[in-house]
């Protein structure tokens, strides 16, 4: 492939990210992010309008062999990177219901890129993907076989993110991938814990949808099912429920802030909810991280990652806080001087677990994976896909 440049496109509702890569030297040559489409003068009419003033912003379009696009929800169809067309953009829309936050604007993304960068090859990249390596024990729950049927199952989330911070982590290590076993903290807005085996994801905390698992910033995360079936009985609208479930629940639920920073100054002013929002983010995240140390048994680091995780130095500690017994011992001088702007550990020497904060680039990792379904030998260390999508017949 003479030209290599990849773009990376995440359509979200009213913003649009991009960035272009160079993968003979995964050297990113432009990036940007358009905000406040639709919202009038301030921003683009529309995504179609974003995405022209995105492509115009890019120097050399001509060398754009192909374009990755992140999408959230790949449910049991989409279990790799796949080559979008008009088909499996159709079968894609099935899984709106199931991200209503994402999926509808990361599909109107693919259109849109199909539309205006014609003669490309357009993938989409799933977070949920990485996650198809969850054995049955953890990828199930018990409910009905006919719900079972049906696809009532655990999915997982942010699988791009993971990927990318566990492959980093073992570098780090001086490991393969296969040789190394993790946990991975994903901690922003949204949140997810996953467990890594030997490169694969053996358990997450988010399910079939982004709801479950750690407090997030507007998102309950684990709540008894029972407590819904209450409010339904009590007669609470669907749509009522929804939006609260996924817009006012969380640190937003619990204090009137979703952002971490305005969390934590409401809390430095004595306000009780705020403290309590504070140790219930980290309580919940301190109680994935002792589960799924009982499921790897083995664990070669804890790794930090996204917004919160990457720039938090306090709530990495208050994550942190009691796990000596794990084996965890935070260096808290090297914890304080790290603020995310490149990986660094941050465990002490006497620490029998690596403590390590690694940014994120899942833009860099969708190009990578874009990369290794066209050419697998072309990028080292990468396994080629196994499939694109499932047909609607198969089981």
């Amino acid at each position: 492939m003479s030209d290599t440049h990849i773009l990376v496109i995440n359509s979200g509702s009213s913003s649009l990210r991009f960035s272009v890569y160079d993968m003979r030297g995964e050297r990113q040559i432009a990036d940007g992010k358009i905000e406040q489409i639709g919202e009038g003068a301030a921003g683009p009419a529309d995504h179609r309008a974003a995405l022209a003033q995105a492509l115009a912003g890019i120097a050399d379009r001509d060398a754009i062999v192909a374009v990755g696009h992140r999408v959230v929800h790949g449910g049991e169809r989409f279990l790799a990177p796949t080559r979008m067309d008009a088909a499996a953009l159709a079968e894609l829309a099935r899984f709106d219901a199931l991200a209503p936050l994402h999926n509808p604007a990361n599909r109107l993304g693919i259109a849109l890129g199909m539309e205006l960068l014609p003669g490309r090859t357009h993938v989409a990249v799933f977070d949920t993907a990485f996650h198809h390596s969850l054995p049955p024990a953890a990828m199930h729950y018990a409910v009905p076989a006919q719900w079972r049927a049906r696809g009532v199952r655990r999915h997982g989330f942010h699988g791009t993110s993971h990927r990318y911070v566990s492959r980093e982590a073992a570098r780090m290590l001086g490991k393969t991938p296969a040789e190394t076993n993790l946990i991975s903290l994903h901690l922003g807005n949204g949140s997810s814990v996953t467990a890594v085996r030997g490169g694969l994801s053996v358990d997450t905390s988010m399910g079939m949808t982004p709801l479950e698992g750690l407090v997030m910033g507007t998102r309950p995360g684990d709540i008894d099912a029972g407590v819904l079936l209450h409010l339904l009985r009590e007669g609470i609208d669907p749509r009522e429920l929804d939006d609260a479930l996924h817009h006012h629940s969380g640190l937003r639920g619990l204090c009137g802030e979703n952002d971490m920073r305005a969390v934590r100054a409401l809390a430095a002013t004595g306000n009780a909810d705020a403290t309590l929002a504070l140790e219930m983010y980290c309580y919940r995240a301190r109680k994935y991280l002792g589960a799924y140390g009982a499921v790897l048994g083995r664990v070669d680091a804890l790794v930090f990652t996204a917004g919160i995780g990457e720039h938090d130095a306090d709530i990495r500690a208050r994550v942190l806080a009691g796990l000596e017994w794990f084996g965890v011992r935070l260096d808290a001088e090297r914890n304080h001087a790290c603020r995310g702007q490149r990986a660094m550990a941050i465990h002490a020497p006497s620490s029998r677990v690596a403590i390590l904060v690694i940014p994120t680039n899942e833009e860099l990792e969708i190009a990578r994976e874009v990369i290794g379904l066209l050419e697998p030998r072309a990028t080292p260390g990468h396994a080629p896909a196994r499939a694109t999508h499932r047909r609607r017949s198969d089981p």
